[in-house]
């Protein structure tokens, strides 16, 4: 008896010292002689931690140096190891013990914390379940309460589905008016503008109109006058004449004569004449066709039209006041808006142009082979010479009248400048003739001699591959490049680096300066375009 009671089986009593697991063995001492449990908070008591998987502890077990862990973790410790994970007291399985007080108590704990947070709902089942008492008369009440609670929440149910009907079908109306609006302030838009062509049309029939009178006019005095220069010769024949006056049988002879003659000068002018007008009827047919096919493009590409109308013709309405009042100049000299105006230039140069025709072909060598890849094309700032660029690591510059007007399978650069690295693209400068800029594959943008053909400025500071390099239109000393180590850089030919760095956290396709301004570049990455 003595030995079993000397055995530290189940320890009631550690010290202070002893880690996580003597406390749990301290707290269900209390607990089993009638000391409260800690209440429970949202988050579980770290006492309850099994300190090996760190969650609750499942089929708790005793150690015999008093500390507590899940059955099956202790086990699988005890398989690598013959020591507590706590102390790292010598433990095997024989000192191993189930603790039955503290798995019930982690059962009342987690009871206790699912009644905290469940519905009464919940709480009145489960009094139901466990065989609470209750009356008929008591039931008929509750029933009675969940009847009207239920009527309630299906009537605030209906309400709540009123309501977003009644918002959907305002904002939908809301919409729809606003829709409206925009079509009538188009079709009073469309109203002007027809009136105004229509107008302009009348105006150039009139003065065709005008015109062949006036053609007309001057055909027939002409006629005229040789029908009487003619006339009077033939009287002053007749009268001059003695046979015709003696006789009428020569001046009868001499009419037939006359007769025939105008007859077959009648006949002949009457063949010019349909000449004339088989010649016209062929030009109308002509012109008729060609209308025809112009109105085919545009019924093919009416959509798109009509976005470009309504769009040019708001924006001309929506121009400020003094703007407006100068298109109310420009409509009473011309009939016409700025929004129709420009529309019709679209309208005209989309329907005059129906194909592209190829005057000149410029060949780098096999177009299949990798090397002859040419990434960039840039002209001059005279628009007289061009130069391009790309993989062969190569800048050639070519004069355009040449290569137009040449017709020769090959042409010959006037300029040709050998890079270090492939390019991906050039920049002329809009100022000096003789500089063009250029960014490679690795990262290098330089500012060339086309003259010299030697580079001028070198700038290594790009980490990745520069995609994109330009010129400023206004300030001819400020260039910007852009590349995959997501930077913009902005240079300046007196300087040897960069004046400006700009971070855009995405990898650079491609730069522009402004044409009108230093001071504003448009950048665009792999996911936006930023100005």
């Amino acid at each position: 008896m003595e030995e079993l009671s000397a055995g530290p089986l189940v320890p009631a009593v550690v010290k202070p010292e002893a880690s996580k697991g003597a406390a749990v063995a301290a707290d269900t001492s209390a607990a089993a002689s009638g000391g409260t449990f800690p209440a429970s908070t949202s988050e579980p008591d770290k006492d309850f931690l099994c300190p090996i998987c760190m969650q609750i502890i499942k089929d708790a077990f005793l150690t015999a140096c008093g500390h507590s862990f899940c059955y099956m973790c202790i086990i699988t410790h005890l398989r690598n190891k013959s020591d507590c994970p706590c102390c790292g007291h010598y433990l095997t399985n024989t000192n191993l013990f189930p603790n039955f007080l503290l798995d019930k108590l982690l059962k009342k704990t987690s009871a206790r914390q699912i009644s905290k947070t469940a519905s009464p709902v919940e709480h009145f089942r489960q009094a139901l379940q466990k065989g609470c008492d209750v009356s008929i008369k008591e039931l008929d009440t509750l029933l009675s309460l969940l009847a009207e609670k239920k009527r309630k929440m299906e009537q605030e149910e209906a309400e709540r589905n009123m309501q977003i009907l009644l918002d959907f079908l305002h904002c939908l109306r809301k919409q729809k008016v606003d829709e409206l609006k925009e079509v009538q302030t188009d079709l009073q838009f469309i109203k002007e503008d027809i009136n105004a062509v229509e107008k302009h049309r009348m105006d150039l029939y009139r003065a065709r109109d005008r015109y062949s009178v006036k053609l007309r006019m001057l055909d027939d005095s002409g006629g005229r006058k040789s029908w009487h220069s003619s006339m009077d010769k033939n009287n002053s024949g007749l009268i001059s004449s003695p046979l015709n006056l003696r006789g009428g049988l020569s001046s009868g002879s001499h009419t037939k004569k006359n007769d025939g003659k105008s007859q077959i000068s009648s006949h002949g002018h009457g063949v010019q004449r349909r000449d004339a007008i088989t010649g016209s009827d062929s030009q109308y047919i002509n012109q008729s066709g060609l209308s025809l096919v112009r109105k085919k493009r545009v019924h093919t590409q009416f959509n798109d039209l009509q976005e470009c109308y309504l769009q040019k013709r708001r924006h001309a309405a929506d121009r400020p006041h003094s703007q407006q009042v100068r298109d109310i100049n420009l409509i009473s000299r011309e009939g016409y808006t700025a929004g129709l105006e420009d529309f019709q230039s679209v309208l005209t140069t989309f329907t005059r142009y129906s194909r592209l025709r190829v005057i000149a072909e410029l060949r780098h060598g096999d177009i299949f082979h990798s090397a002859n890849i040419v990434s960039s094309i840039e002209f001059d700032c005279d628009d007289d010479l061009f130069a391009t660029a790309g993989v062969s690591r190569r800048i050639k510059v070519f004069d355009f009248s040449a290569v137009v007007n040449e017709p020769t399978d090959a042409h010959c650069p006037v300029v040709e400048m050998s890079t270090r690295s492939k390019l991906s693209c050039l920049s002329w400068n809009k100022y000096a003739k003789n500089q063009i800029a250029s960014s490679d594959y690795e990262g290098i943008v330089t500012v060339w001699d086309v003259t010299t053909r030697k580079s001028l400025m070198e700038y290594e500071e790009h980490e990745k591959r520069a995609w994109s390099v330009d010129f400023s239109r206004t300030d001819p000393s400020m260039l910007v490049s852009g590349s995959d180590d997501c930077k913009v850089k902005i240079w300046c030919t007196n300087q040897e680096a960069s004046v400006l760095n700009i971070d855009m956290k995405a990898n650079i396709c491609c730069v522009k300066y402004n044409p009108g301004s230093g001071n504003y570049i448009a950048v665009s990455t792999f996911h936006s375009v930023k100005t």
